[in-house]
């Protein structure tokens, strides 16, 4: 039982934190899941997140579910996915009947304004540190600036650049090994 109130405080917190959405979640993901508790490795993490991203729902609420069931099963999968939720329920309960007073104020707006520069940049440093341990090889760079280009000359899901990423990992591994 404790483990599984552990499971829900450390996503409460995380959920408490998060402004930006999904993607902005991924710095403190990392942090808290694979350097201090040490229930996801790097790649898990990745991984994770990337079925987490061409599954319906919200990123942050895939990845907690499937973190949580790696650790604890199907009620740790459960209780994270309730950890994470839960802090936006209560704050979205209440900024609800507060956001129309306050919208049109100019440090509101100067806020969020600055709440999105920061988010940006806690995307891009994580997505740095995932690069480190993804992009290892040739194989995997080719498929990197194969996705980089891709999306950023082509408006499609992201769900098809996982598909095709994972369509290439697969070709590019079997030539190596076949090389080998």
């Amino acid at each position: 039982m404790k483990q599984l109130w552990t499971l829900f405080w450390t996503f409460a917190k995380m959920g408490v934190m998060t402004f930006g959405g999904g993607m902005a979640m991924l710095p403190i993901l990392q942090r808290e899941i694979v350097e201090t508790r040490h229930w996801a490795t790097e790649e898990e993490l990745t991984d994770y997140y990337a079925i987490g991203q061409c599954t319906p729902g919200i990123i942050a609420v895939n990845t907690a579910t499937f973190i949580g069931q790696k650790y604890k099963g199907i009620a740790g999968g459960i209780v994270a996915t309730l950890g994470i939720v839960f802090p936006s329920l209560v704050i979205i309960s209440i900024l609800a009947g507060l956001i129309n007073n306050f919208a049109d104020l100019a440090w509101v707006q100067n806020a969020f304004a600055g709440i999105q520069v920061c988010v940006c940049v806690l995307i891009f440093n994580a997505t740095l540190k995932l690069m480190k341990n993804s992009v290892v090889d040739k194989p995997t760079a080719v498929i990197f600036v194969v996705v980089l280009i891709g999306s950023t000359v082509m408006d499609i899901s992201p769900v098809w650049f996982i598909l095709v990423a994972a369509v290439i990992g697969i070709l590019l591994k079997n030539l190596e090994a076949k090389r080998s």
